[in-house]
Parts: C-alpha cells; structure tokens; sequence
C-alpha cells in the first residue's frame, strides 16, 4: 500500500494584495466596534458624533446621508422647537447623529431642547438614550404614550416596496398630531411637521399614504454619502427656505 500523502495544491491561496485587503477589512471593522464600545461607555458627554463609527449594511438598506442633506433634514427638525416638543426619527439615523451635534455644537439652552426619539432597527444605536427600537414589519408596536404625540416626523422607510412604505406610513401618522390637514387641507402651519426621504418611484404612492397629513413632494433632492443609483426625493407638508412644494 503506498504512502498518502499531505497535498496542499488544491487548496486556495489569497495572494499577497489580497491578504493584505482582508487584514485591512477587519482592522477597521475592530477600530470601530472599538468606537462604539468608547460612545456606550462615554454615552451623554457632548462629544461631536461621526457617521463614519457606523458602517452603512446594505443589506438592511443602509444608506446614510451626506454632511450637508443630514444638517439640512436636522435643522428643519429643530426649528420651532422648544423643551416641550418631540421629534420622531424614523429610519434615518444620520439625521438622528446630526440633530445631537448640532445641540451639542451650539449650546443650545435648556429650554430649547426637544425629547427626541430614534426608532430604528439596527441595534447598535440603542448606545444612545434616544433609541426606541422599530422593526416597520411591525409598525404599531411602540410605546402607546408616543401615540399621536410628535410634533416633526422624519421618516426614511428602509425599502422601496408597498409594503415597506405603506407601513412606515402608518407609524408616522400614528406619531402625528390631529390637524386641519387630516381632513385633507394642507396648512402652513401643520400640528406636526412632517418629512418623508424615499425614492423618486414611489412618488405616487407617498403621496397617496401621506395625504392625510398634507404631504407634497418637494423642491429638494436628499443626497447620500456614498451616492445611489436610485433618484430619491423629498416629501413634506410644510415649506421652508430650503424647499418648495413641486404641485
């Protein structure tokens, strides 16, 4: 009987450039579960935040927003408010990171500071005191005290299907206060200030799910941090010095 033995031939070797790819792959990944271990245990110091902590996972449809389309979609979430008032933010944890830099950044007073919510799947924000966690195949099931009770709504639906957005949807109106708008009058002044960022293709469904609470489709154009193929839009029942209702 002959001698077997060891061959290594038919097994798979990563080339140089290749292992040092991968070696880079998880450096990063452990350089940033280091990061959000340091935010879990630094929680509420006021330390500016960075998108760059969270990897985008585009198989939940992560996507974040630039710099500048979060500063935009936060501001007009703080703008007329004060301590008594709620902003729900679904769905768009970018916006959500750029609200607390900005009452970070500019010392806002107590008075001014709204309660803010952060409903999200990912489970990786729940290291922020914010975060109420939102699975949208399930979009009542949250807390009942939040059950109209929100004054600015931003909500970016993580799929672009129906189904997906017909349940966001109704989480958000849920969320909304009773207004003129419910009867389907738009008003310049809606109880609650709400925003909708999703795909250009879903327009006339949006438009549709959201009647109700006075959405339009607006003037102006989200833009993501790593760009999309897919055209997105903005939706609001409210204009501002940054958008204008297309119809």
């Amino acid at each position: 009987m002959s001698e077997i033995q060891d061959d290594d031939s038919d097994i798979p070797m990563l080339s140089g450039s290749a292992l040092e790819a991968l070696k880079e792959f998880y450096a990063d990944r452990d350089a940033k579960e280091k990061e959000l271990e340091n935010l879990k245990a630094k929680k509420n110091t006021g330390d500016i935040l960075s998108m760059d902590t969270f990897t985008e996972n585009w198989n939940d449809s992560q996507f974040w927003y630039s710099q500048e389309t979060a500063d935009i979609f936060a501001r007009e979430l703080l703008a007329k408010c004060d301590n008594k008032s709620k902003i729900a933010v679904i769905s768009a944890p970018s916006a959500f990171v750029q609200l607390k830099n900005i009452i970070a950044s500019t010392s806002m007073t107590a008075d001014k500071i709204p309660e803010i919510y952060l409903l999200e799947f990912d489970e990786r924000f729940s290291i922020f005191p914010e975060f109420v966690f939102y699975d949208y195949k399930y979009p009542l099931k949250l807390p009942p005290s939040m059950k109209g009770s929100i004054d600015h709504i931003i909500c970016d639906p993580p799929f672009l299907s129906e189904d997906c957005q017909t349940k966001a949807a109704l989480t958000a109106r849920w969320l909304s206060k009773p207004s003129a708008a419910s009867q389907g009058q738009p008003t310049p002044d809606p109880a609650s200030r709400v925003i909708v960022c999703t795909g250009e293709r879903m327009n006339s469904l949006v438009n549709k799910l959201y009647g109700p609470l006075g959405i339009h489709t607006t003037t102006f154009e989200p833009v993501h941090a790593k760009g999309l193929s897919n055209e997105f839009y903005c939706y609001a029942n409210f204009e501002c010095a940054t958008w204008k209702w297309k119809d």
